[in-house]
């Protein structure tokens, strides 16, 4: 019933992923949500964010930030590490997704998302077929609506843990 909003894998953090496996592995695309995966909602680049993606694009990464946020938010946290980004993305939507796919040059096999939200972020990676990581979120303040969405989150994922332990 909830299998459409599980992630494809569950981590802590987006900074404890084994990037250069996966780039071993064949995948050539990271999209990430900002907001609470990369660092605090409403904040910009932290060092760790612009050392990670350094190291992303030294891999050899192609890489896009996905936000359903305004072009001002996204266009700040994006001056410091300059990647490809969508504003406005539409998230659960599939068009962002594979806009941001066309920008870093990569396909559906070789493309990873990352990001914090079970019902925008995961959702819409599997519905595009991408692979999807979900991280917990790294700040505590959220707008309501995302606080609320948290409850149902919690839903899911009690399904999802039940269905991996078995």
């Amino acid at each position: 019933m909830f299998e459409k909003f599980y992630p494809d894998k569950e981590v802590n953090s987006a900074y404890e992923i084994d990037y250069e496996a996966l780039y071993r592995q064949g995948y050539r695309g990271l999209i990430y949500d900002i907001d609470n995966t990369l660092t605090e909602h409403g904040a910009p680049a932290t060092e760790r964010a612009i050392e990670l993606m350094k190291r992303l694009k030294q891999t050899g990464f192609g890489v896009c930030l996905l936000s359903n946020n305004k072009e001002e938010r996204v266009k700040m946290f994006n001056e410091q590490i300059h990647v490809q980004y969508i504003h406005k993305a539409g998230k659960p939507k599939t068009a962002g997704y594979e806009k941001a796919m066309e920008l870093i040059g990569t396909n559906r096999e070789n493309t990873i998302f990352i990001g914090d939200q079970i019902f925008t972020d995961i959702y819409g990676a599997n519905r595009t077929g991408l692979l999807s990581y979900l991280v917990q979120p790294i700040g505590k303040k959220e707008e309501i609506q995302i606080v609320l969405k948290r409850y149902l989150e919690k839903i899911v994922l009690h399904f999802y843990h039940r269905r991996i332990q078995s």
